[in-house]
């Protein structure tokens, strides 16, 4: 029997983001294996744009305002253990080289491509782009922040949505962190991935893109900052994620190439390995 658009869309937040797995998040034995060197850097590093770039490679400039501006000034906290929405340590310790300093509520909602909503509506929020902050449900249904912070709220019957006015005009942050958990609610990788467009050259990424895996299970990676060699104008990125369950969202190790890690090359060949997920090129998406 066939599942119904919006339980699908409740399922994505318990199968949406990973290939299952009983034992990867049990937390009987937590794997934690940081280096000297990487601690001594970490307590160094207060925002993304404080991770160094490799030899030969620079930064490019950022338009003040921008999406680009806003992800490589996010902040990175102290601690080295990635917690889970709960409080506890999730399982993998290794994926990540640091964690983002952004709160991952107390509900297992904010899962992966939950983090990459969040970051480009903490970026429109945050300019009074409110207008532009809207995302699609897994039914198609589209969630818009400016009818939400008015009072609409959707009445679901099956597969319907209807938005009807049911409480006060509120456009605190507060009742906008209320209208992402809604969104994290009922959309996901499947969603998000239809509502994105390709990007048809690697090479041609930019902070913001996402790569992106539609279905139950899917994922989504977002890149946080660009780099180019100063002689070849070769590209690297860099990546953050959330998992599940629902987790801090974290600056991704490169596991192909320690040296280069956390920066992936624009050039990668085949598919993108990821220290939890493997990407194609056709992957590559923008808002």
């Amino acid at each position: 029997m066939k599942l119904k658009l919006f339980s699908i869309a409740l399922l994505v937040s318990f199968v949406g983001c990973k290939q299952i797995s009983d034992k990867q998040e049990s937390h009987n034995e937590i794997t934690i294996q940081q280096t000297s060197s990487f601690s001594d850097t970490l307590n160094q590093l207060k925002k993304i744009t404080d991770i160094k770039v490799p030899s030969g490679y620079a930064r490019q400039e950022a338009i003040a305002g921008s999406f680009m501006e806003y992800l490589r000034n996010l902040p990175i906290k102290d601690d080295r253990i990635v917690t889970l929405y709960n409080g506890l340590p999730k399982f993998n310790q290794l994926a990540h080289f640091a964690i983002l300093d952004i709160d991952v509520g107390d509900r297992d909602l904010q899962q992966c491509a939950d983090a990459v909503m969040r970051l480009r509506a903490e970026y429109l929020f945050h300019n009074k782009y409110f207008d532009k902050i809207h995302f699609n449900f897994t039914s198609g249904h589209k969630a818009s922040y400016t009818q939400y912070a008015k009072g609409y709220r959707p009445k679901i019957n099956g597969n319907q949505v209807v938005w009807k006015l049911s409480a006060g005009e509120d456009h605190s942050y507060k009742n906008f962190r209320k209208y992402m958990d809604l969104v994290f609610s009922y959309a996901g990788s499947y969603s998000l991935d239809k509502e994105l467009k390709r990007v048809s050259e690697t090479c041609d990424i930019k902070p913001g893109d996402v790569f992106i895996q539609g279905g139950f299970p899917g994922h989504a990676v977002i890149v946080v900052d660009i780099a180019k060699h100063e002689k070849s104008n070769k590209k690297i990125f860099m990546l953050a994620q959330s998992y599940m369950p629902a987790q801090e969202i974290h600056i991704l190790k490169n596991p192909k190439n320690k040296e280069l890690s956390p920066w992936y090359p624009c050039d990668f060949q085949g598919e993108l390995k990821t220290p939890e997920w493997t990407f194609k090129k056709s992957d590559l998406k923008r808002w």
